[in-house]
């Protein structure tokens, strides 16, 4: 079985910025160890699996440790290979059945627009140790689905943040997402840190933006924001507020394609 597989830089117009994503389009069921095998080989944060059901794309998401139940960036990147593979006609809506239910998505020109369930983040006490494992000092926590989302004081704090991911690591959560708001023309800033699953820092991360697009939303008074990722390689996640969703737009760039030259058998 031959396998097309790519690796897509996402919410990125340039090479090497953005979020690096895996995408490798399955003809038939495989075994979840394979697809996990392959994604640690990968080595990036997230590898994305697809494979054709009737009216949709089962769509499962890997990182080199463990699989998520839902990743943006890996699924900007799924949207663009599917359009740019000719198996999607650009503006058409694409459908994927995931760990997290039904998400759409849609290519307009150079941007993919997601369409996600929003988390919106209810505010909780800072977990002991939070402040040492960062190596700053929150002003707000809050849970956000599996994320615990924490707010700084500044920009600036967030560019700066060097924390301690071994305690990190030993947080009951998936992640940490810090924020702050941001100087224009961005609205607010992010980084992502989620070392147990691998992840230490995650360059541009589409899922935390559910959580930080309605937060920032409440906080500003608008629905339609623009959010920024701190991170090494950084990134620009457009996001629009509608009630219980959060549209997430960003853009591609096509890094390789090619196809495996490894069977991982079947399911």
């Amino acid at each position: 079985m031959t396998l097309a597989a790519a690796w897509i830089d996402a919410f990125t117009d340039r090479p090497y910025g953005g979020n690096p994503a895996g995408v490798v389009r399955l003809e038939r069921a495989v075994a979840d160890r394979a697809m996990q095998d392959l994604a640690a080989e990968f080595g990036l944060s997230e590898t994305a699996f697809l494979l054709s059901e009737g009216d949709a794309w089962r769509l499962r998401w890997f990182t080199p440790v463990r699989e998520v139940n839902l990743c943006g960036h890996a699924t900007v990147a799924s949207a663009w290979f599917l359009t740019e593979a000719g198996l999607v006609v650009p503006g058409a809506p694409i459908g994927f059945s995931t760990r997290s239910g039904r998400l759409g998505a849609r290519r307009t020109g150079d941007w993919i627009e997601l369409d996600f369930p929003a988390r919106p983040p209810r505010p909780v006490e800072s977990p002991p140790g939070l402040a040492d494992a960062l190596g700053a000092w929150p002003i707000g926590c809050h849970a956000a689905g599996e994320d615990l989302l924490v707010e700084l004081a500044s920009e600036v704090e967030v560019r700066r943040l060097a924390p301690d991911l071994a305690a990190i690591a030993g947080l009951p959560v998936r992640g940490v997402i810090v924020t702050a708001q941001a100087a224009p023309p961005a609205d607010f800033a992010s980084r992502f840190f989620a070392p147990q699953y691998g992840v230490p820092e995650d360059p541009v991360t589409g899922s935390a933006h559910c959580a930080l697009a309605p937060f920032w939303a409440a906080r500003l008074g608008r629905d339609e924001l623009l959010g920024v990722q701190h991170s090494p390689r950084g990134g620009e996640v457009r996001v629009r507020v509608d009630g219980a969703r959060v549209h997430l737009a960003g853009r591609a760039v096509t890094i390789w394609r090619g196809e495996l030259a490894v069977d991982l058998g079947g399911a």
